[in-house]
């Protein structure tokens, strides 16, 4: 069996219950946020980074690069990605130009 087959027959399996969604594009990208439900209906994040590409055939594909976050980790998720996203603006942007607020990081993530 390829691995294709094989992630497509556990698909389901392993796909919870959808309870909420918010896509947001950026640029190439589309990043997605769901919400997600077990069947013991423990609640779930996956995030999922989607790039359009054309591939040999010169037909659209998509790569797709997903992340599972449970409930018990979303604290220090959080805190992880704000202190990186403050040193990105502290340290690495400086120079680009770009306003202090107003970016991707102004997502508040005890929302989801």
């Amino acid at each position: 069996m390829y691995s294709e087959d094989y992630d497509g027959a556990n698909a389901h399996e392993r796909s919870g219950e959808d309870i909420y969604s918010k896509p947001v594009r950026a640029g190439k990208r589309t990043y997605f946020f769901d919400v997600k439900a077990t069947k013991g209906n423990d609640f779930y994040l996956t995030i999922t980074e989607s790039k359009r590409r054309v591939d040999n055939n010169g037909h659209f594909a998509y790569d797709k690069h997903k992340i599972f976050l449970y409930k018990e980790d979303f604290e220090k998720f959080t805190e992880g990605l704000e202190e990186v996203i403050k040193y990105i603006r502290a340290n690495c942007l400086k120079d680009e130009g770009r306003p202090a607020g107003g970016g991707f990081a102004d997502v508040e993530f005890e929302e989801l």
